[in-house]
């Protein structure tokens, strides 16, 4: 096959009813083997009111767009499309409701659901094992559900331009995540247990409500870019200590940890050997301590790119730590941790 055959062969397994001001969608004059060579349809800049059954009828589509539309719901048909893999339905009138219950089991890649009117993600999305890519930016979602750690394909996460106020910890379990955008929401905290996602590269957190970073965010090796303005932490910067005296349950953790006492399943009740389990290292370098719920919430400044300087939450074992009376432990810790952090990482953060 020549160069032309090839791009005749490829424009026949597109079919193009973008820009018509359709109102329906009909297929009667397409002929059966027509519709079996056709991998891509576009629907998209119509005036359609809901997807019509006869794109069902396209049983070897692999790409499908109805953006620009009035879609409020998208019919059950869609289901039959078992090849489907790129789904855009961008700036119509969707809802968490307009999806069909079996929704979830289409082999769908990508999906972008941007500029509609969903306020929860869809659980049926959240079924889509195959799914590299979810883009429901611009739309009125307050909350990210935890079942979102079931896309574990899952490489782009754009939910920019919502009312979100927390990243769920769960988020820290997509293996693939590359790309997370979460700009112009209401967050105000982000999650430690992000510095799991070893695979990110972008991350992005500007015009939200933040005042601080965890310090685990520097555990991020793969991290390029991570743009933050707008937020108070850049333009405000705040300093806050607080601390909940220990227990004796925690007291006598503690003394256990730091001194290195062996323990075992068989000498102590079960509850006992998953709470030792869950203790925390202090993490200043002069300190040998731990902690398990007790602790100070202490913010530290980190400069980066020797431009900025960001605070960073860090959570410290006891007042001493940050104490200026204890042998000069703060600025030891600090300085220190920010000599470990190599200049080219900081080079890479963007601030603006």
């Amino acid at each position: 096959m020549d160069i032309q055959e090839g791009a005749a062969a490829a424009r026949d397994c597109v079919l193009d009813f973008s820009r018509l001001s359709l109102n329906t969608f009909s297929a009667d004059s397409i002929s059966d083997e027509r519709k079996r060579d056709i991998r891509q349809l576009y629907l998209n800049n119509n005036r359609l009111a809901s997807l019509p059954s006869a794109v069902s009828l396209f049983l070897n589509l692999e790409f499908l767009d109805i953006s620009n539309n009035g879609l409020s719901t998208i019919c059950d048909g869609i289901t039959r499309l078992c090849k489907l893999k790129t789904l855009f339905a961008k700036n119509n009138r969707l809802d968490e409701f307009s999806l069909p219950k079996e929704f979830g089991s289409l082999p769908l890649e990508v999906i972008n659901f941007s500029g509609n009117r969903f306020e929860e993600i869809p659980l049926q999305c959240t079924k889509l094992l195959r799914l590299q890519s979810l883009s429901l930016g611009g739309n009125r979602l307050r909350s990210i559900p935890t079942e979102i750690e079931n896309l574990t394909s899952l490489e782009m996460l754009y939910l920019g331009g919502n009312l979100i106020s927390a990243i769920p910890p769960e988020v820290a379990n997509l293996p693939y995540l590359t790309y997370l955008v979460l700009c112009d929401n209401r967050i105000q905290s982000v999650p430690p247990q992000l510095t799991r996602l070893h695979s990110l590269r972008s991350l992005s957190l500007h015009n939200n409500l933040l005042t601080y970073l965890p310090r685990e965010i520097l555990s991020l090796v793969q991290l390029q870019e991570l743009s933050l303005r707008g937020n108070p932490l850049v333009v405000r910067f705040v300093k806050e200590m607080t601390y909940n005296t220990p227990k004796l349950l925690e007291l006598a953790g503690r003394t256990i940890k730091s001194r290195n006492i062996p323990y075992s399943p068989s000498e102590l009740p079960s509850n006992l050997v998953r709470y030792l389990d869950l203790a925390s290292k202090c993490p200043n370098p002069k300190c040998a301590g731990v902690y398990f719920d007790s602790c100070v919430r202490h913010i530290k400044f980190v400069d980066f790119c020797g431009k900025y300087r960001l605070p960073l939450m860090h959570y410290l074992c006891s007042p001493e730590c940050t104490s200026p009376c204890s042998s000069s432990s703060q600025s030891d810790a600090e300085s220190e941790e920010e000599n470990s952090v190599p200049a080219d990482r900081l080079q890479r953060v963007l601030l603006g």
